[in-house]
């Protein structure tokens, strides 16, 4: 209520899919933290190479030190994730290459991170990769993922947010 009164507004943003590859819901995630939304909703990539985009404009506010994941903040508020596999941090970085910092500015479809798929395929449990709003129960009215086989990095829109 005070939002309105003060003049907060509801945002529509359209979050791009950050990898090449089939889109899935984040339930299908084989991993409790991702597939129970216990970091908070989203979608997952079934990836087909290895170079993650930007799924949407923001800031950088975390980029991991083994570059396996990303955090991105909107304009309005929204933390967008993206974790490249499951259990990839014990890889230590090996096969991980970032290429933005905290602080940086980002357009969807800018380059965040470059990855070797056939290590992480031998060395990780899964390639999938979960993109997540971890900030979902304050800021996400409404969320309506797009799945789709063949999602293009940078262009295909994988869901819609509306901010409360």
């Amino acid at each position: 209520m005070l939002k309105k009164i003060f003049g907060k507004k509801s945002v529509e943003e359209q979050l791009v899919a950050p990898l090449n590859g089939k889109v899935v819901p984040i339930d299908e995630v084989d991993d409790p933290v991702f597939s129970q939304k216990m970091m908070g909703d989203g979608i997952a990539i079934e990836q087909t190479d290895g170079k993650v985009v930007s799924p949407i404009a923001g800031e950088i506010v975390q980029i991991f030190p083994t570059n396996h994941a990303v955090g991105i903040k909107t304009k309005s508020g929204v933390e967008v994730l993206v974790h490249i596999g499951l259990e990839t941090v014990s890889m230590e970085g090996e096969g991980f290459e970032g290429h933005v910092k905290t602080g940086d500015k980002v357009n969807p479809g800018d380059h965040l991170i470059t990855f070797d798929t056939e290590l992480v395929k031998e060395k990780a449990k899964s390639t999938i990769t979960p993109v997540v709003i971890t900030n979902y129960d304050d800021v996400i009215e409404s969320f309506t993922p797009s799945y789709s086989d063949s999602a293009v990095a940078g262009e295909t829109s994988v869901a819609t947010l509306q901010t409360k």
